[in-house]
C-alpha cells in the first residue's frame, strides 16, 4: 500500500523514491490507490494505514488478514508488511517518526513520567504489537476523512514549519479516535513480541550514537547475504566479544545480527520471487538459505505467507496502469 509514497527526511526507507524536498517532517500523510500487489517493505517509522475504499489482503508477521473500509492497520517501526489488493484499494497512510510518537506519549502521561526515556520504555512495554488491525467501523473512519485529506494536502512537499501545529492538531484528532482501539500488551507479551519483530536500518536520530563497528557489520550483512555468517565471526570482525556485539547491535537496530540478516534475506527473496521465474530453492540459495524447508519457514515468519503463495500473489497481478 505504500509503493508510491515519498518520504522526507535525512534517510528514506529502502525502496522509496527520493522526495523533492530536503526538509525533515516528523509527520506525513499520503493517499494512494494500489491495483497491484505491494512488495513487503519495512519503514523506520510508525504507520497508520486507513482503508478508504476497496479491499486488500495484508501479509506480515501476523499472517494474512483482509482489510476493508472501516479498518485501520497500525505498523510499528521496523515491521515488514505487504499487500494484495482485491482488485484495488485506496488508503491514506500516516507516517510518524518514532521519536515524535514518544514525545506524544510523554506528554500524554506527563504526571507519571520523570523523563523522556520513561515514555520510550512505556511504549516498548505496553504497545509492543508490531502489527494491529483496528476495526473502528465505517462511521468512525468517515469522521476522519476530512482530517486525513487536509493532512495529505499539508504533506505534499513536507509539512512546512508554519503549518506544523495545524498538522499536529489533525494528527491528535485522528489519535483521539484510534488510540482507544489499540491493544495494550502486558510486559511478558511485550518481550515476546519485541523478540519476534523484524527491524530495518534506522536513521541516525537515536538516543545514542551508533558505533562505527556496528554500522560496518550491518553493511557487511547487506552486501554478502549469501555468506554463511556466524555471530562469532561477526564479533571478531568488530573486535568485540559475542555478548558485546549482541548488546550494541540490539541497541542500534533493535534486533540481533542474525535476526537482522533474516530480515534482509526475506526482503531480497520476496523481490526475486516477484521479478524472476527461477525455482524457489535456487532463489533461496542465492540469498543464503541452502535448505529449502528452512528458507520457507523463515520467509513465512518474516513475510506472513509461504514463498510459493507470495509468488502466486505477485505473478497473478493484473498489469499496472500508470495513473499519470
Amino acid at each position: 500500500m505504500t509503493g508510491d509514497v515519498r518520504w522526507e527526511g535525512p534517510t528514506k526507507p529502502a525502496g522509496v523514491p527520493a522526495a523533492p524536498v530536503a526538509a525533515f517532517s516528523p509527520l506525513l500523510a499520503r493517499t494512494q490507490v494500489a491495483h497491484a500487489p505491494v512488495e513487503p517493505i519495512a519503514f523506520d517509522c510508525v504507520k497508520f494505514i486507513v482503508i478508504r475504499a476497496g479491499r486488500a489482503r495484508l501479509f506480515s508477521e501476523f499472517g494474512a488478514h483482509f482489510v476493508s473500509v472501516g479498518d485501520v492497520v497500525v505498523l510499528a517501526a521496523n515491521t515488514l508488511c505487504g499487500a494484495e489488493p482485491d482488485g484495488w484499494v485506496a488508503t491514506t497512510t500516516l507516517y510518524l517518526d518514532r521519536d515524535y510518537v514518544i514525545d506524544q506519549v510523554f506528554w500524554q502521561y506527563a504526571s507519571r513520567f520523570q523523563e523522556r526515556l520513561d515514555a520510550s520504555q512505556f511504549l516498548d512495554t505496553h504497545y509492543a504489537e508490531p502489527t494491529q488491525v483496528l476495526r473502528i467501523g465505517k462511521h468512525r473512519a468517515g469522521l476522519m476523512m476530512p482530517w486525513l485529506d487536509e493532512l495529505t494536502a499539508l504533506s505534499v512537499e513536507g509539512v512546512p514549519p508554519e503549518r506544523f501545529y495545524r498538522a499536529q492538531s489533525l494528527v491528535s484528532a485522528v489519535f483521539d479516535v484510534l488510540v482507544p482501539f489499540l491493544v495494550v500488551a502486558n510486559e511478558g507479551t511485550a518481550v515476546a513480541r519485541r523478540n519476534a519483530s523484524v527491524p530495518t536500518v534506522p536513521r541516525h536520530r537515536l538516543f545514542r550514537p551508533v558505533r562505527p563497528e556496528v554500522l560496518d557489520i550491518a553493511h557487511s550483512l547487506r552486501v554478502e547475504l549469501d555468506r554463511h555468517w556466524t555471530v562469532t565471526e561477526l564479533a571478531a570482525r568488530a573486535h568485540l566479544s559475542v555478548s558485546q556485539l549482541r548488546r550494541v547491535f540490539v541497541d542500534a537496530f533493535g534486533k540481533s545480527p542474525i535476526s537482522y540478516l533474516t530480515m534482509l534475506r526475506a526482503e531480497r527473496m520476496a523481490h526475486l520471487l516477484r521479478v524472476e521465474d527461477a525455482p524457489i530453492s535456487d532463489i533461496a540459495a542465492r540469498v543464503g538459505w541452502n535448505d529449502p524447508d528452512f528458507a520457507a519457514r523463515q520467509f513465512r515468519r518474516s513475510i506472513g505467507v509461504s514463498p510459493s503463495e507470495y509468488r502466486r500473489i505477485t505473478s497473478s497481478a493484473p498489469a499496472r496502469s500508470n495513473p499519470d
